[in-house]
This record gives C-alpha cells, structure tokens and sequence, in this order.
C-alpha cells in the first residue's frame, strides 16, 4: 500500500482528490487497478478537483477496509469539494447480499472482513455538504455483483455526483485495464476541461466496452451517449429527473421512493429482501434533507440516524450499527436531554449490544473507548453494565474474544 500526498495551487478553500486503486492479489483480481494511478498523478491537481488549489491523495492496493475508511473518512471532513476516484471491483456478500469493493487480501471466502462494504463509503459521504462531493469510479463486478447491480442499482446518497462505469467479468480476458479513468486522465492531460458530464460522454466513448453500465448520477446523461446500458432500475435518479417525480430526497433509489410520503415501509422491505446498500442510502438521503430543513441536532435528522443504525444492524454489521448508535446517544445528550431519558438509555443500550456481537477485534477495541465513556455517562437500568463492558474489552486487550 502506497499513501501519497500531492498539494497544488494557493487558493483559500482548497479541493481534495482521494485516488484509490483495489483489487485482490493473485488469481482472483479482475482489474489491474493500480496501472491508472501514474496516469492521474501526472494530471494537474487542480483537474482532479476543479479547484485552483488542490491535495491530492493516493491509496495503492491498500490491505485493509479499516485504513481506507479512515481515508474516506478524512477526506469526507475537508471543508472544500471532494473528489473521489475509485477503481477497482465489486463483489457481493453471499450472505448479506452486500456490495463490497475487494482490497488485496480479499477472497470469496475472506470477503466480509477483508473487503469495503459499499455501504461504508456511503455513510461516510453522506455528512457532507450537498453537490459537495464528486465519485468517479471504474469497476469490474464479479458475476454475482453484476447481476445485483441489475435488480438494485449502485447508490451513495443525496447531493452526491456519480459518474463512471461498470462493466462484468470476463476470465477469458484476464485482468481488465481501468480504460475509463485513463481515458479522463488522457483528456485533462490534453490541456481540455470540459464539465463533468462531457467528461463523462469523452471517456465512455475513448473506453469503449458494449456491456458497460455507464453512471452519470447528478447530472441528466448526455442524449446519444456512448454504448453501454442505461441507469439500472433501483439506481439514484439524475438530479433534474427525480426532483419532478417524487417528494423523495434526490438520490433515494427509485424503488424505495414509491409512496415515498411515509419512506420506512419500503426502506425496512428493501432491507428485509437484502438490498441493504439501497435501504442505507435511502436512510442517509432522508437524514440530509432533515439536516438541510431542521439543521443538525434536531430530532428529526437523529431519527434518521437511529434508522441507519438500525439497518445496520439488519445488515448484520455490529461494528457500524454501535458507532451510529453512539453517535444517536452523543447527539441526545447534547440536545441536553437527560441521561435517565429512555431515548438516550435506549441508544446507548443497544450501542452496547452491537458492541458486544463484533468480532473483528481490532475494530471493537477501536470503538470501546468512545462507548466506555457513553457507559459512564449513560449507566442505563441494567445494572453492573459499565462492568461488563469494562471485562470483555479487558479480554479483548488479551487477545480473547
């Protein structure tokens, strides 16, 4: 793994571009997606981000989903706009039919602890500014991950740009080359720098590919666009289309819009069918519109947040249903409202829970500190709580699960 920092340009507000290139190493990798990293970094910073000052980021063939969604996670707090470039493939989870973005220890078999499950990148986007942020991706997906791509879509939320392509597997071609983000590298080296969506029609065209799925989410694709399927069903609308055709917040995947003027029957069946990355994306929209309405804090976005927390946990990630239950109980507690209150006993209780079902140890030891001092704040009706989770991270301290 390579983390590479480039600055450009003296402006005020600065943009940032985050370079990330996955893939598993040895017989399982479909994209040789580290090839295109020397090609963007020989683009102009100020490219990457359309900033006149720019930081650039590099993440090759990185090992671990930990170190990258502290990357993300970095990235996604800068105050300026944000550029995500992403190569690399997906696979679905068998079990919990999740997308993830596999790294380089990832196998099938590995996947769940090994690879980015995409709906990770979702919720860390999902804090920043609407029209904000931009993702540029260029992905292969495994069979299984093509076929969930059809039914359900790729999302990432409200006010996020999304552009790029998708195209499936193919053995008998070996590793693919990441040809659309070379082809946009190739133009901006040109001395061109057409807006987002001619960008987008260029390099689809210079890239090729007839089985492609061409992603073109904040903008209204070009008419006449390159071959390559439409926005599959259940995808995040174009900006100008959903805005007329559901009070929805954009970005919410179709499917989960309908009847959208009560979302959670249709965010809990989405989840309930396994389309978790669909469900939280809907969530996290839902919470960004009431951020903008009601600001942050107001009970309206943290019942969001509990809903995330909670498909999270329907997801079957302990590890990112406790955080955002702890970051539910934190918000409470700063609207003053009263340890004793049984919204905030009830988020910290079941934060606890999540906590207690991780099983990647590095992970629950990371997260304990933050929950230990929710415990002591927040003692609950269980009694001898705060001393249960004091033993088992002292277990977990020794290398015992």
């Amino acid at each position: 793994m390579l983390g590479v920092v480039i600055n450009g340009g003296d402006a005020a507000e600065p943009g940032t571009a985050l370079l990330i290139a996955a893939a598993p190493v040895g017989k399982g990798r479909l994209i040789d997606a580290s090839s295109v990293l020397p090609t963007l970094a020989a683009v102009p910073p100020s490219a990457l981000t359309g900033t006149p000052a720019a930081t650039v980021i590099e993440l090759a063939d990185p090992l671990d989903p930990q170190t990258v969604l502290t990357r993300i996670r970095a990235a996604a707090t800068a105050e300026g706009p944000l550029s995500l470039y992403l190569a690399g493939q997906l696979q679905l989870d068998r079990k919990q039919r999740l997308l993830h973005l596999a790294l380089a220890r990832t196998t099938p078999t590995t996947m769940r602890y090994t690879a980015l499950p995409w709906h990770w990148l979702a919720g860390e986007l999902a804090i920043r500014r609407p029209g904000s942020t931009t993702v540029v991706v260029d992905l292969v997906a495994d069979p299984e991950a093509w076929q969930h791509l059809g039914e359900a879509g790729l999302a990432l939320g409200h006010g996020i740009r999304l552009f790029g392509r998708i195209t499936p597997a193919s053995p008998r071609r070996g590793a693919a080359a990441p040809a659309y983000l070379k082809a946009c590298a190739e133009i901006w080296r040109s001395g061109a720098r057409p807006d987002l969506a001619t960008l987008h029609e260029q390099a689809a065209a210079r890239a090729g590919g007839e089985e492609s799925l061409l992603l073109a989410v904040g903008a209204v694709p070009p008419l006449g666009a390159p071959g390559g399927q439409a926005l599959a069903a259940g995808m995040a609308l174009p900006v100008a289309a959903s805005a007329a055709q559901s009070t929805a917040p954009v970005g919410v995947p179709a499917a989960v819009a309908a009847g959208s003027s009560d979302p959670h029957p249709a965010i809990l069946a989405a989840a309930q069918a396994g389309r978790h990355s669909e469900a939280a994306a809907a969530a996290a929209a839902w919470e960004q519109q009431e951020l903008r309405i009601h600001g942050p804090g107001s009970v309206q976005a943290i019942h969001w947040l509990e809903v995330r927390a909670d498909l999270a946990r329907l997801a079957q990630d302990p590890a990112l249903s406790c955080e955002l239950w702890m970051s539910a109980a934190a918000a409470r507690l700063t609207r003053r409202q009263a340890p004793d209150d049984p919204d905030v006993e009830g988020a910290v209780d079941r934060a606890h829970h999540q906590w207690e079902q991780i099983r990647d140890l590095p992970r629950a030891r990371a997260l304990a500190p933050v929950l230990v001092r929710l415990r002591r704040d927040v003692p609950g009706r269980q009694r001898g709580a705060l001393q249960v989770l004091q033993r088992r991270l002292e277990s977990l301290h020794a290398g015992r699960p």
